[in-house]
């Protein structure tokens, strides 16, 4: 199965895929709003902003999995992510990434390697995961790594679009 073909659904419900962003370059971010990492979300829209228009896009995919750290409704993340950061990418409806209820797309991302040559679970809230404009999985990054860090800008920049 392709990246491509998981069913997903957007923050207000709405269904959508990663074909959505077909020929973008996407970073897919398991995000929470009651973290100390929470604060990435400001380096997160500066990607967004500083790239968006090169086609690439930041996916934030909002995860209660971690010391229950998102919490909120889907009207209470949009709210925060809006009014505290500013955010414009798009977030797609709260999921769990590991264990047995695991998104089927984080069944797919969670099998590619970091840096290290780890695979499996998520460790925690803001791993990030990049995907090429073709639907291939093409880079990890654990959740301490900002998202301003200069592997993951020099990852990205490496999958924009000609």
């Amino acid at each position: 199965m392709s990246l491509y073909d998981i069913p997903l659904r957007t923050l207000s419900g709405e269904p959508t895929s990663l074909a959505a962003y077909k020929g973008k370059a996407v970073l897919v971010v398991n995000v929470a709003s009651k973290c100390g990492l929470t604060p990435q979300y400001a380096g997160l829209e500066r990607l967004q902003e500083q790239y968006g228009s090169r086609g690439f896009t930041v996916l934030g995919v909002p995860c209660n999995q971690f010391a229950g750290q998102e919490p909120g409704s889907a009207e209470e993340i949009q709210t925060f992510c809006s009014t505290t950061y500013g955010v414009t990418f798009p977030l797609l409806e709260k999921v769990d990434v590991n264990g047995d209820q695991r998104h089927p797309l984080y069944a797919e991302l969670t099998g590619f390697a970091d840096a290290e040559g780890n695979a499996g679970d998520v460790t925690w809230n803001f791993e990030k995961f990049l995907v090429s404009a073709e639907g291939a999985v093409v880079g990890r990054f654990r959740p301490r790594t900002e998202p301003e860090d200069a592997a993951v800008v020099a990852a990205i920049e490496a999958q924009l679009p000609a």
